[in-house]
């Protein structure tokens, strides 16, 4: 992003950062917009899920949990989209547009790196969020789940997710040497915390031993929030907990940018 010209004998106006990550942001969607398969992929696949899971949460033994089949689902769902929409869809573009030298191009302008990231990822991040509005609304309608008990922990957790995850893509796409190698890199934790945070099975129908490691799994604080903001079961120590290991997770994934991101290809 360069300087515009502000005249004869004038020195070149600056942009604003607002201004930079709106450019950079519509540039990306119109990126984004080219790459049919993986635009298809994080809009489609997490509105898909719920149909696909429904079956599987019928037959769960709920009771004695304070769980019912919508404040398993929807919870499900916002993290589904969160792995799907928002981490997969972004370790692509980051190594898409690194391959591409994109990145290096970005950073002889006036961008700041935390800029150049935070710019690519506002249109995956707007994608996630809107899915999530839509899933919420639906289950609201279609499963009478009612209003959360606790807003503004649904409200947290969901922001939580929207700031971890886009670092956490960062850092996978940082370790892979091609957009297909991204793909592959954002498998294992992609699977790790669809099995164990709770997504697919509530850890409320864990082993103790089980749900207090899922519990440190980047994903987990995410739905414990939202699952228990809706049904207004969670305690503050649990709250205090979850947000803990969101922001440490973050922080964690933060400092892993910093230190590791690849802004070049690998020759």
């Amino acid at each position: 992003m360069s300087a515009t010209t502000a005249g004869p004998g004038r020195a070149p106006a600056r942009t604003t950062a607002a201004a930079r990550l709106r450019a950079l942001a519509r540039a990306e969607l119109t990126l984004l917009g080219r790459t049919k398969a993986t635009l298809a992929t994080a809009v489609s696949v997490p509105l898909l899920m719920p149909f696909m899971f429904r079956s599987t949460v019928d037959g769960m033994d709920l009771k004695g949990t304070g769980l019912t089949v919508g404040s398993v689902l929807l919870p499900s769902s916002i993290g589904f989209s969160l792995l799907v929409a928002v981490y997969s869809s972004l370790v692509s573009v980051y190594a898409a547009r690194r391959e591409e030298l994109v990145l290096k191009r970005l950073r002889t302008g006036e961008s700041r790196d935390a800029e150049i990231l935070a710019g690519a990822a506002l249109p995956s991040l707007a994608i996630g969020l809107a899915q999530c509005l839509v899933l919420t609304v639906a289950y609201v309608v279609t499963l009478d789940v009612g209003a959360p008990a606790s807003p503004h922990l649904v409200v947290l957790g969901l922001l939580l997710g929207l700031v971890t995850w886009p670092a956490l893509a960062a850092v996978t796409a940082s370790f892979s040497r091609s957009v297909e190698g991204a793909q592959v890199a954002a498998l294992p934790l992609m699977m790790v915390s669809l099995l164990g945070s709770g997504t697919f099975v509530p850890l409320e129908t864990l082993p103790d031993r089980l749900a207090s490691f899922c519990e440190l799994l980047p994903l987990t604080p995410v739905i414990t929030l939202i699952r228990g903001g809706w049904t207004g079961h969670l305690s503050t120590h649990d709250t205090l907990g979850a947000v803990g290991t969101a922001v440490a997770w973050s922080a964690i994934a933060v400092f892993a940018v910093r230190r590791w991101f690849r802004w070049e290809p690998r020759r």
